[in-house]
């Protein structure tokens, strides 16, 4: 069943379906980070271990798209030192968004992320994390042997 929301998911995507344009109009206008009730994905939220139940959060967030291109400096400098050569992208967008969520919701770990969509200026992201100090998650047998350090 999955593998065939898999495939759904790929052929809307391809086709660049109506449906995904009404949502990404919605999205952009929204906040940047927003709790959902449920995951867009089923079958990667799954995969990385989502389950529904109390405890488990599925969060969605934009991340804005670009180079890491900086501008020339204009004060005199040799070139080497201009800062514009060796400057790259260390971090993907999924780092990124990750970090970010992890920081506005501290108390939870995280479980894993997936792409959702992308357009010309965003992409959006969905991160899954999971709450340890939930008593249906510190009674979670996945959840203890992903990590070990839960309370019982």
């Amino acid at each position: 069943m999955y593998r065939q929301i898999s495939r759904e998911w790929r052929s809307l995507v391809k086709n660049s379906s109506p449906l995904f344009k009404q949502r990404a109009i919605a999205w952009r206008r929204g906040a940047t980070i927003v709790r959902v009730q449920r995951p867009t994905r089923l079958d990667r939220a799954k995969a990385l271990g989502y389950k529904a139940k109390q405890g488990i959060v599925v969060v969605r967030i934009k991340v804005t798209r670009g180079g890491m291109r900086q501008k020339r400096p204009t004060s005199g400098r040799r070139p080497k030192h201009m800062g514009t050569v060796k400057i790259k992208g260390h971090f993907s967008s999924q780092d990124t968004a990750e970090r970010r969520v992890k920081e506005k919701y501290p108390n939870a770990e995280l479980l894993g992320s997936y792409p959702i969509y992308q357009d010309g200026r965003f992409i959006w992201h969905e991160v899954i994390l999971a709450d340890l100090n939930h008593p249906s998650m510190q009674a979670s047998y996945e959840i203890k042997k992903r990590f070990p350090g839960v309370a019982e």
